[in-house]
């Protein structure tokens, strides 16, 4: 039996100073007597009755053991009200640790035992915790992917590449479910639609002018392949930072590169001076062109007055025959002469043959001195000539000065 327990009699208080614990009705005097610690079972008791209390159960009536009403002691307590309530507090505290809160950037993958439930959105939600996984992503946040490979072009020469992805996640059911881990698959896809378009590409397309092209392909190409992955991935952006030859040889390239450049800029200033002489040499053509026909309609025009002024010289010549053939043996002497500065003469005694210079012996008198000297100089066997050709001359201009009146008159 044990030394507190209901209804022995007066035992030995082991942490009393030698006096016995009575009944609380016998004595008077508690006080001096009960100065040990308190009963554990009994405040244990209470606290059971108490919870029995706030269950719906009856706790115990009367003081101590002596209550008497009902003719009853102690009716049996519920076993179970403490595991219920604690049981209770449990449910309570699961139920309120499955709120949470879902950011206006984010999108909840809910999972219940392993299974896709729903997407949640934005908001305050709540899903039963250790029944539902829910995984938080991302879907606006725009991520970026960087890589530098080394990679054969078609031309059979080695060209590194540096190149940038930006995505970001556009459905985030597949971006949980269908792929382990996004960020290895989509660096993998695009190593893979990197090296399918440099290897159809020269090497010198990718060093110089196709770089846009180059990122344009990829981009597509990896598009397509995330597409056939169900990654849940758009792609934003692709960015060829940098593309160069290896090293060792980097050198080499440089000069090609000078070279073609060079090749191109003469090619161009080349097109730029054809573009400036051709249109003037097209002018001068032109104006060629133009000038053979004002030449041509000069000489039409010309031709057709020749033929007008002899057609009426004709009709003329027909009415008068004897006048025109003179006047026309005139007009044509006139007109031998008048371009001419030298005349030929012939000497007798077999003398060689000699000109005269008569725009020198017909000058003014600037030229007086010079004609002097001239005339000096001549042979005087010539001198006598021409003073004899001079009056017969004379004679003949009188004699034909004398047949144009004769003809003047006939005329009139």
């Amino acid at each position: 039996m044990a030394w507190n327990e209901p209804g022995g009699g007066n035992q030995h208080d082991p942490w009393s100073s030698g006096g016995r614990r009575g009944d609380g009705n016998r004595g008077g005097n508690n006080g001096g007597n009960n100065q040990g610690p308190p009963d554990l079972d009994e405040a244990l008791k209470k606290f059971q009755d108490k919870l029995n209390g706030m269950l719906g159960g009856k706790g115990k009536k009367g003081n101590g053991g002596g209550g008497k009403k009902g003719g009853g002691g102690n009716k049996p307590r519920n076993v179970f009200a403490l595991p219920g309530l604690l049981i209770i507090v449990a449910l309570a505290i699961w139920a309120a640790s499955g709120f949470y809160l879902v950011d206006q950037s984010e999108r909840g993958v809910v999972l219940r035992f392993g299974k896709y439930q729903e997407t949640v959105m934005p908001g305050l939600q709540w899903n039963p915790p250790l029944v539902d996984d829910v995984r938080m992503v991302n879907v606006t946040r725009v991520r970026s992917l960087t890589q530098t490979k080394s990679m054969l072009t078609r031309d059979e020469n080695i060209v590194e590449v540096e190149i940038s992805a930006q995505y970001r996640v556009a459905d985030p059911r597949n971006y949980v479910l269908n792929v382990r881990d996004p960020s290895l698959s989509i660096a993998n896809a695009l190593d893979s639609s990197l090296r399918h378009v440099v290897g159809g590409t020269d090497m010198i397309e990718i060093l110089t002018s196709g770089r846009e092209v180059l990122g344009s392909s990829v981009a597509s190409r990896l598009q397509n392949y995330l597409n056939t992955y169900g990654i849940g991935i758009a792609l934003q952006t692709i960015n060829i930072e940098s593309t160069a030859a290896p090293d060792p040889v980097i050198d080499a390239f440089d000069d090609v590169i000078r070279a073609r450049e060079d090749r191109q800029r003469i090619i161009n200033e080349a097109i730029a001076y054809a573009n400036s002489v051709i249109p003037e040499a097209q002018g001068q053509a032109q104006r060629i062109i133009e000038q053979g026909q004002g030449y041509r309609e000069s000489v039409v025009a010309e031709a057709q007055g020749q033929a007008n002024r002899f057609n009426s010289l004709l009709s003329e010549y027909q009415n008068s025959p004897e006048i025109m053939r003179e006047r026309m043996y005139l007009d044509s002497l006139q007109e031998v002469y008048e371009g001419t500065p030298k005349v030929l003469m012939d000497v007798s005694d077999n003398a060689p043959l000699m000109y005269l210079p008569l725009n020198q012996i017909s000058g003014g008198s600037s030229g007086g001195s010079s004609n002097q000297n001239s005339r000096n100089s001549l042979d005087p066997r010539v001198l006598e000539r021409l003073s004899s050709g001079q009056s017969s001359q004379n004679s003949r201009s009188g004699s034909s000065s004398n047949s144009s009146n004769s003809i003047r008159r006939e005329g009139r």
